[in-house]
């Protein structure tokens, strides 16, 4: 199996011009069944882009090159394939690679299968591609280019190869994993999945410049300190743009708390603090120095409340019916042999302990809930409910 792997992986064709991709798709247009992946380039530039599509038929591997020929936007052709509900798309873990294609290329989605889902659904102990190619069909998949800058040119032939691998085996495994889905009852409970993902919208990019709350440790800080940590994060994600770097790679958040615990007298204090190196020093001193001063002219207001992280504080009665419901889903996870977390995530349990039930109707409409969820199971997470309900003695 190993040799066929590597003759297969061999065996792709690049796509690098636009008229070889349109082409391509009068070809495909004509398949029941596709795998894609995506590489892009998120660790390496501050907006990450697509940077290659892999296409598999149940014959062939293509490499699509969109840099070659213009950019992510020059994917158009695509757009038919992947609006088919006649064309199966597979992918494997398929949320990044639909939003990176929603954002950059305005695909709509649907016929999607994907393997990673799946997986999860069935109870898999591990959900990775590499991990499940490796149960079906014996195959190391190469992992060693998961952290490839995929946006430089020439891609190397290890490159290639683990592009091409990603789609590999994606056809097949979908199949077995199908047939696994109908014999457990859950193929309408993936289907269900997949077309809530093909539905998801995502909002444009924009910058958070509250993200200095969100660096762990900096709640602790005093409103001096906090005050200098708010300048430097935006000094920093100033720079990450001016020199098209992911702002972690510009400087790290241990560092900009380390500036900020204790602020820099001089532009040679700074040399002290873990992660600033002699070249961030010359490059990034003057600046890092000029906000730190910033910070400090100014102490940090009350603390806002950051949006998606407001949480309410339960009474005693929601308590129980939290203890009650996790209790219920730790024996109920493992008679179906699933994570808790994809049988029912703690979120989807708080939701239900604050809705109270009294009949699995009132458990309709939780955006919390996925539908299978509330048809499957709702009788019994309601009952679980109800016994940890005691009359309230007021």
């Amino acid at each position: 199996m190993e040799t066929l792997l590597r003759q297969q992986l061999a065996d792709f064709e690049r796509i690098e011009t636009r008229a070889d991709l349109d082409t391509l798709v009068q070809d495909l247009l004509g398949e029941k069944v596709l795998a894609f992946d995506t590489e892009a380039d998120s660790f390496y530039h501050y907006f990450d882009k697509t940077c290659l599509v892999q296409i598999a038929t149940r014959r062939q591997i293509y490499l699509v090159d969109p840099l070659a020929f213009g950019g992510p936007a020059e994917l158009s052709p695509l757009a038919p394939i992947m609006a088919s509900p006649d064309i199966r798309k597979i992918f494997h873990a398929a949320e990044y690679d639909i939003f990176v294609l929603k954002r950059d290329c305005a695909f709509e989605f649907r016929g999607l299968f994907d393997t990673m889902i799946s997986a999860q659904l069935l109870g898999y102990s591990s959900v990775g591609l590499a991990g499940i190619a490796e149960r079906h069909f014996g195959v190391n998949l190469p992992k060693d280019e998961q952290r490839s800058d995929w946006s430089r040119r020439p891609l190397t032939p290890k490159q290639l190869s683990y592009a091409a691998s990603d789609v590999l085996y994606l056809i097949p495994l979908a199949e077995k994993l199908e047939k696994e889905l109908r014999a457990a009852k859950r193929l309408s409970w993936a289907q269900e999945d997949f077309e809530a993902l093909v539905e998801r919208e995502w909002p444009d990019r924009e910058f958070d410049k509250l993200g200095y709350l969100r660096i762990k440790g900096a709640r602790k800080l005093d409103p001096k300190a906090l005050a200098v940590l708010r300048e430097l994060f935006l000094m920093r994600d100033a720079r990450a743009r001016e020199i098209d770097r992911p702002p972690f790679k510009v400087l790290g958040n241990r560092a900009l708390l380390e500036i900020s615990e204790n602020p820099p007298g001089k532009l040679d204090d700074l040399a002290k603090v873990k992660g600033i190196s002699d070249l961030i020093l010359r490059r990034m001193g003057s600046e890092l120095m000029a906000a730190v001063r910033a910070g400090k002219k100014k102490p940090h207001g009350p603390i806002p409340k950051l949006p998606g992280t407001s949480r309410r504080r339960m009474d005693r009665q929601a308590e129980r019916r939290l203890a009650a419901l996790k209790k219920w889903r730790s024996k109920r996870s493992a008679d179906v042999e699933m994570d808790p977390g994809v049988l029912c995530p703690n979120s989807a349990l708080e939701a239900i302990a604050w809705r109270a039930p009294e009949t699995p109707t009132d458990l309709e409409g939780l955006s919390e809930l996925k539908g299978w969820f509330v048809r499957e199971f709702g009788a019994e997470v309601t009952e679980a409910s109800l016994s940890a309900d005691v009359p309230n003695k007021n």
